[in-house]
């Protein structure tokens, strides 16, 4: 990837779906109806983003990024880039680092409607894009014209982990005993996750098992909470979902926490690490901002800046407890090796996953 601007290093905050779900054709429909429904739905995505363009490329116009900031999330109301894209609005707003803010979202493939979108903004410095694993993980998955290095990169701005979990009254009680089953075999044992990037995590477990992911029986599920629902009917019997999605089922006692995918112990979550127990997985859910092509060196900077004093605030700081985030800052000369070395780990899952 194209190295971003070197701007200044973000000071970290003292102190953590937009993922696509693949189509399946339903028992007895033909295929070419799920087709034609995902074909219809991408092209509706197409034209809302479209529409979306034009009311920023008109409001944005001449304007200067502290008096107008448009914020776009690339999936619908509700999701975790929705969720950064407004938690960073209402900061803003409270601190006076801008005037008139505003979230647009722009749902589809991923996230990659979006991105594409924001090659047409190309020097307009005041309209950022939120993105992050999913995004990056969808350009890939789908194969898309616009990928990161079409935009620029600004900043890491904190993780999300995954957790593996089982219903409560499951036979599996740490992670070995459930690796352990699913090694006698593979396909006896089916996982379900609530998006793309819960299934990238289930493949890299099962590498590091020593499985073959393509052997893997794994269900997947239209978010965090369809995957709970499948493995508390039975359909699924492990699961790969966010820790803030899951945090209420395991804390209720319904779900079973076997471990945490972090490269190590997070304070506050009493849960052992994957990698404690034997299994070196560490794929993180960031999440980043990135403004269009084409704006100038001190545009970049101003924008560093103005990201670095909104995660200063304490609303900021409010908005990573409470949805649990890990504050992982990653900017300037660190953020381009970061951002290839994460491409090439999620193209090699997808490989593996015969993909």
């Amino acid at each position: 990837m194209n190295a971003p601007h070197t701007g200044t290093p973000l000071s970290p905050v003292p102190h953590e779906a937009g993922s696509a779900t693949e189509a399946q054709s339903p028992p007895g429909r033909p295929p070419g109806r799920v087709a034609g429904r995902l074909v219809g739905g991408v092209i509706a995505a197409t034209l809302i983003g479209v529409a979306s363009f034009g009311s920023i490329s008109s409001a944005n116009a001449g304007q200067d990024i502290h008096s107008s900031l448009t914020i776009v999330a690339p999936a619908a109301a509700g999701g975790g880039w929705d969720t950064v894209a407004r938690e960073m609005q209402q900061t803003q707003r409270a601190n006076g680092l801008a005037a008139n803010v505003q979230v647009v979202n722009m749902p589809g493939a991923g996230g990659t409607i979006a991105l594409g979108n924001m090659t047409r903004l190309e020097g307009r410095a005041n309209t950022l894009l939120v993105g992050g694993t999913g995004l990056l993980a969808a350009t890939i998955q789908y194969d898309s014209a616009a990928t990161l290095d079409d935009v620029t990169p600004l900043a890491v701005l904190f993780e999300e982990y995954d957790v593996i979990v089982v219903p409560a009254d499951s036979p599996y009680a740490t992670l070995e005993e459930l690796v352990s089953a699913w090694r006698q075999d593979p396909g006896a044992v089916p996982w379900t996750g609530g998006g793309s990037f819960d299934q990238l995590v289930v493949t890299d477990l099962a590498l590091a098992a020593g499985l073959d992911p393509v052997q893997t029986n794994y269900i997947s599920s239209d978010g965090g909470g369809e995957a709970v629902a499948a493995l508390l009917n039975g359909t699924a019997q492990a699961a790969a979902g966010g820790y803030p999605d899951n945090i209420d089922q395991i804390e209720s006692g319904r779900l079973r926490a076997l471990a945490l995918v972090a490269e190590e112990p997070v304070p506050g979550i009493d849960i052992p690490t994957a990698r404690e127990q034997g299994y070196d997985i560490t794929l993180a859910n960031w999440r980043m901002l990135a403004a269009p092509a084409g704006i100038s060196d001190n545009e970049v900077d101003e924008l560093t800046e103005l990201v670095g004093d909104t995660l200063a605030t304490p609303e900021w700081s409010a908005a990573v407890d409470r949805y649990h985030w890990t504050e992982q800052v990653i900017t300037g000369p660190e953020l381009a090796p970061f951002l290839d070395d994460e491409h090439a780990r999620i193209t090699r899952l997808y490989e593996e996953m015969g993909q």
